[in-house]
């Protein structure tokens, strides 16, 4: 039978996964693909510490370049993260004739095209199917199994942790600090979870997944992003009083030659079917203009989750390997770049319907100022709330909008902010309804 080694760098949460599935289920992926999958090095800067799995300290460096110059090893899986050393480790590897496989969502996102020009170069596999959304084909999915659709919306909740904060806000009422600190304590956020609260991973996220739908190589620079720090409990509950709910939601439309890239909180309706994703779980809806719509859910991080999905690609280079087949698929499914020109819809360009809370005055005419401005930017009003006044001696004054466009919104909300009727900045999120299942 034939045998694939297997290089590892990186030892750490997802690495640790990865070494205990190929151990655990090593005759059933052994069955499965036709050949025996070696684990013959590991590097890791820390080889001292239990990961809960036993290895010989044989297999163990703290030398990445012994397992990249090993000429024995076939693939090599990258699991440091980071920029600059990952993508140094990448090229090397590419450069020996070794496939890489690739967890690193950053890394892909900002220099996608040069990692996919260097494998077709070498002729070398890539493959980064962990990188997003953990456990969940998605990549897979959209780089084969939707390959013959035009992909016409991609509305996802790719950030667990995110998606815990918001659902601890939403079923407890807690504020964003109370909320961040659970998720650190029950480790669903890191010490220092900027990236995740921030938008950041979401947005490293849906580049790759634009990439592949769209099939060329964009850059996390395209992608707009706002982040959940700026979320209150009491948006939260206005939301359900409109009959929403708030979520951290990537997106992706294609229309007119433009896609949209955005990754925001927004509205969604209570009766749509993201709006039951909570807790730590991702999900992304997809679709496609012959299928129609699709709905992939799971895990979207997490030691085991993550490890399936990098040995998910490590089987499928190795089936390619034992037939002597490389590149059978390019990274992002097309064979040759789609004639038909995409570029970015401007952000200010977006069209969609909003929500607003105002801090006013308590006195006549307030509602008129607000609505003959926003009337002046064609912004049209669908619903309105007026509460009691607050202990500081302000109303809110919150409004659902029919469709509107972004530079329209922005530019009523700057005049509105200025009038001195209005004690604080408006609050502003999006209303997604026109994607659903």
């Amino acid at each position: 039978m034939s045998q694939i080694n297997v290089g590892l760098i990186g030892f750490g949460t997802v690495g640790a996964g990865v070494v205990e599935l190929l151990l655990n289920n090593r005759e059933l992926i052994k069955d499965r693909v036709g050949a025996e999958i070696v684990l013959k090095k590991i590097a890791d800067l820390d080889i001292v510490s239990d990961r809960g799995v036993e290895i010989d300290p044989g297999f163990l460096t703290t030398d990445a370049l012994e397992i990249i110059n090993d000429p024995e090893i076939d693939v090599i899986v990258e699991l440091i993260g980071g920029y600059d050393q990952a993508m140094e480790y990448i090229l090397m590897a590419m450069e020996r004739g070794k496939h890489v496989i690739t967890a690193n969502k950053a890394l892909i996102a900002k220099h996608g095209r040069i990692l996919f020009e260097t494998a077709e170069k070498y002729n070398v596999d890539i493959a980064f199917g962990a990188g997003v959304a953990g456990g969940i084909p998605i990549v897979r999915a959209l780089r084969e199994g939707l390959a013959a659709n035009q992909i016409k919306a991609v509305l996802a909740i790719l950030n667990g942790t995110s998606n815990y904060i918001l659902t601890r806000m939403t079923e407890e009422g807690l504020p964003f600090n109370e909320a961040l600190s659970i998720a650190k304590k029950l480790g669903y956020a890191e010490a220092d979870p900027t990236l995740d609260i921030d938008g950041s991973d979401a947005a490293h996220k849906l580049t790759i997944i634009i990439s592949l739908a769209f099939g060329r190589p964009f850059t996390y620079e395209d992608v707009y992003k706002e982040g959940i720090n700026g979320v209150y409990p009491e948006d939260i509950r206005f939301a359900g009083e409109f009959g929403y709910c708030l979520k951290l939601l990537a997106i992706a439309r294609e229309a007119d030659g433009q896609i949209e890239a955005r990754v925001h909180p927004a509205f969604v309706p209570l009766d749509h079917i993201l709006a039951n994703v909570n807790e730590a779980y991702n999900a992304v809806y997809v679709e496609g203009d012959f299928v129609g719509p699709t709905l992939f859910y799971g895990l979207g991080a997490g030691r085991r989750p993550t490890g399936s999905a990098v040995v998910s690609d490590l089987m499928d280079i190795a089936r390619n390997h034992i037939k002597g087949i490389t590149r059978r698929i390019s990274p992002l499914s097309f064979a040759r770049s789609p004639a038909k020109e995409l570029t970015i819809k401007p952000m200010d360009q977006i069209i969609t319907d909003y929500y607003f809370r105002f801090s006013a005055v308590d006195s006549p005419g307030v509602l008129s100022k607000i609505s003959g401005i926003l009337g002046a930017h064609n912004i049209s009003i669908a619903s309105v709330i007026q509460k009691r006044r607050e202990a500081n001696g302000s109303v809110p004054v919150v409004m659902l909008t029919h469709e509107a466009r972004e530079c329209d919104v922005r530019k009523s909300l700057e005049l509105i902010d200025k009038l001195d009727i209005v004690t604080e900045k408006t609050v502003l999120f999006r209303v997604e309804k026109k994607t659903g299942i």
